[in-house]
């Protein structure tokens, strides 16, 4: 009989611990999927918040590039008509429509007579109209000048458009 006792026993204990061990398997295999479940949210979590900064970084890039663009075809409609008026100016040089003069300083030329002349209409300050050949390289300077200041607010808009 007291081996019997001691079977029993015996088997009541490897039952108990086998049980035990079970429950602590379904225990610690709940807790891993709780832990997996928790780990997989945060990690969703994460993947939504880059997602939203990435695509407000390209709504912020799209708007830049649109505003570059649109400093772009601005600075280039200014220096295309910067350009035609050249041009134009440049033709009626040319033709001899329109004559460049500079305005003469009385105190330098005191040979000059103070009043207009009897065929003069003009009452203003006196006048010295300027060769044409000099006229022409003025308005290539002027113009020379006028597409560097373009380029220059081009560049400024450029860099304005770049930093916040």
């Amino acid at each position: 009989m007291n081996r019997l006792h001691a079977g029993v026993l015996l088997s009541l204990v490897l039952l108990a611990c086998a049980l035990t061990w079970q429950l602590q398997g379904w225990r610690l295999g709940r807790q891993l999927a709780q832990q997996q479940q928790a780990w997989a949210f945060e990690r969703q979590q994460l993947a939504e918040r880059a997602a939203a900064e990435l695509q407000g970084e390209r709504q912020q890039r799209h708007v830049l590039e649109r505003q570059l663009d649109l400093n772009d075809n601005t600075h280039y409609q200014e220096l295309l008509d910067a350009q035609q008026a050249q041009a134009r100016l440049r033709d009626r040089l040319a033709t001899a429509d329109l004559r460049l003069s500079v305005l003469l300083d009385r105190d330098a030329t005191p040979d000059l007579p103070a009043a207009p002349g009897a065929g003069s209409l003009d009452h203003g300050a006196p006048r010295a109209r300027l060769d044409p050949a000099h006229a022409r390289r003025i308005i290539a300077i002027t113009d020379a000048g006028d597409a560097g200041l373009i380029a220059l607010r081009a560049c400024q808009g450029y860099i304005r458009a770049l930093t916040p």
